[in-house]
């Protein structure tokens, strides 16, 4: 189980072949790595599942190799529903548990892929990060200058920089807090699988993404993919292209989940805060639960934003898909209305 969706197994995955489950989406959402928060978001699960399913189908089409199988229990394509979907039907690689070794403070990723040597697929347990502008909340800001990161300036201006050519990073899946990886440090973790490959994938998946998104009047800010290793090859997995995975704007104003940060980080600074201080001592003290050392709460969010936010979600997939699957306001409208949240 994650923050945001379930999994319904259907076949364990073996030494000899790959399982088959189901996400089952539901409408919770989380922010600065919390976790389940206090409220849902109505209908939140279902355009991300509706979104990641399109996505997914399009790679399909320009030869991306995925783990998803369809929409619903009987793994249909998204073409042949007449509901925005829930479930994505997928295929399930190992995912054995990472050791924290507290004496050290670090997580054993040997013992993680001794345990996965003989599997006929597993769970990459990285993170590949593509990043087509720098928008603000983007952390590439807090990690690298802007010559860095291919742009001729000193500082980070206050609005979004378009990056000359997209840059790839690579962070950790299964840790408590994300840490951005060098690539000797992502080779090593990422098992038999190698970095050309996942940044080659992530780079094709960019590219779908980004020319959908211009097509139905969007900018794609960023993304990232998770991946499995099978029989030699990276597949695309977890969800793809999504409000929550992914940052898009329209007509300037962000349409992500980022929308959800930034008002957090109006409303609960406090909070916020709370936040950063508790995983900076969770490093410390060699910690993995920084939650547990965080003195503050999250809390709720006001009805009005929780409507607004919900319209913006639905609004984009429709916009997104082409298809009017939820009962929304134009996207024009819904953007409009989160712009002062």
């Amino acid at each position: 189980m994650t923050s945001v969706k379930e999994f319904v197994v259907e076949r364990e995955p073996t030494d000899d072949d790959l399982g088959a489950g189901r996400f089952a989406f539901t409408d919770d959402y989380s922010v600065f790595d919390w976790g389940k928060m206090p409220d849902p978001i109505p209908g939140k699960g279902a355009s991300l599942c509706t979104m990641g399913a399109y996505n997914f189908e399009l790679l399909e089409d320009a030869g991306v190799p995925t783990h998803y199988r369809g929409v619903g229990p009987d793994a249909e394509p998204l073409s042949a529903v007449d509901e925005p979907p829930r479930e994505l039907a997928i295929d399930l690689a190992t995912v054995p548990g990472l050791p924290f070794r507290e004496a050290t403070g670090t997580y054993d990723y040997d013992a993680f892929h001794d345990a996965v040597r003989d599997a006929a697929g597993y769970v990459i347990p990285l993170e590949i990060v593509f990043r087509n502008t720098v928008p603000v909340g983007s952390s590439l800001r807090s990690r690298a200058t802007p010559r860095e990161a291919g742009v001729d300036r000193d500082e980070w201006p206050d609005g979004v920089v378009d990056l000359p050519e997209p840059v790839v990073e690579f962070s950790t899946k299964y840790e408590e807090q994300d840490r951005y990886l060098d690539r000797d440090e992502a080779d090593r973790i990422a098992g038999a699988a190698r970095i050309a490959a996942l940044e080659s994938v992530a780079r094709e998946v960019n590219e779908v993404v980004t020319a959908r998104a211009a097509e139905a009047g969007f900018v794609h800010e960023d993304g990232k993919i998770e991946c499995v290793y099978v029989d030699g090859e990276v597949r695309v997995a977890d969800v793809v292209g999504t409000f929550d995975e992914n940052r898009f704007a329209y007509d300037g104003q962000e349409v992500s989940k980022e929308v959800v940060r930034q008002h957090y980080k109006r409303v609960a600074p406090a909070w916020v805060e709370a936040v950063s201080e508790a995983k900076a001592r969770a490093d410390e003290e060699n910690v993995a639960d920084w939650r547990s050392l965080c003195s503050i709460e999250p809390p709720a969010l006001d009805p009005d934003a929780v409507d607004r936010i919900a319209d913006m979600y639905a609004a984009g997939a429709n916009a997104y898909t082409g298809t009017e699957w939820f009962d929304a306001p134009p996207v024009a409208d819904a953007v409009d209305a989160v712009r002062d949240l």
